[in-house]
């Protein structure tokens, strides 16, 4: 599971799933859903940091150290539920205003009652809570080098781990051509927390695999060896939450 803040919590591909008429709604009344996805995540934002301000005001349990902030908080489903309904409720919205037509309006509100829904269901089940956050690594680096690969198009990304082995979500990957050569991944720059990092690759997007046997260290650059691991761990999604920290029963407004 990705961290909250590692950026946009739905796709298109999860409010279409949701409501199949989406592609048509905003190319006929020209909204930008991509626009919505970001203000959607903003309104949680500022939702989910008063929730936490709520959060920490209570009593903390011994075993706990340390108050969750915003940039702890993992995506769980019933958050991402959550997001995606925000967002598809925005879209309707959007369209009523400019049509004042009822079938938008039916499903403003539809949306809306499912958002309200998704966030009970947050509340009730819990924040999901990093100890140690680790986010997602930036596009890495990669350029040709010496060596023998075969030609063709590889696809490379990369993901950041924690002092406890636990391993942040993959970065978008970086795609290079090559011919004659190999292959060399910079991460970029490590968070603070990082201790190492992976590399994975593949000749797709959806055929990456980690090609490191052991951690990579901070600061160094991975070469591929001529010889591809074509089996194994593939990129993940993110952390799993450490723990569920049980939420305030507050009624949104609206």
């Amino acid at each position: 599971m990705a961290l909250f803040m590692d950026g946009p919590v739905s796709r298109i591909e999860d409010l279409m799933g949701q409501d199949s008429q989406l592609s048509e709604v905003a190319g006929v009344e020209y909204i930008d859903v991509t626009r919505k996805l970001a203000l959607a995540q903003d309104e949680l934002g500022v939702e989910l940091k008063a929730l936490l301000t709520r959060l920490n005001s209570t009593a903390q349990p011994l075993w706990h150290t340390g108050q969750p902030k915003l940039a702890t908080v993992v995506v769980t489903p019933p958050l991402k539920m959550w997001h995606t309904f925000r967002a598809l409720e925005m879209v309707y919205a959007d369209a009523y205003n400019s049509q004042l037509n009822d079938r938008y309006a039916g499903k403003r509100d539809q949306f809306h009652a499912r958002a309200q829904w998704a966030y009970q269901k947050l509340v009730e089940a819990g924040l999901g809570i990093a100890s140690d956050p680790i986010p997602r690594a930036p596009t890495p680096n990669v350029t040709a080098a010496s060596g023998a690969m075969p030609d063709g198009t590889y696809y490379v990304t990369t993901a950041w781990i924690n002092r406890a082995g636990e391993e942040g979500a993959s970065a978008v990957p970086a795609v290079i051509t090559i011919a004659s050569s190999s292959l060399s991944v910079r991460a970029g720059n490590a968070p603070p927390n990082a201790t190492g990092w992976k590399v994975y690759l593949g000749g797709s997007a959806e055929a990456m695999v980690q090609q490191n046997s052991l951690p990579i260290a901070i600061g160094d650059t991975w070469v591929q060896p001529n010889t591809i691991v074509a089996a194994g761990p593939v990129p993940g999604s993110g952390q799993e939450p450490n723990y569920l920290r049980p939420a305030p029963r507050v009624i949104q407004r609206g």
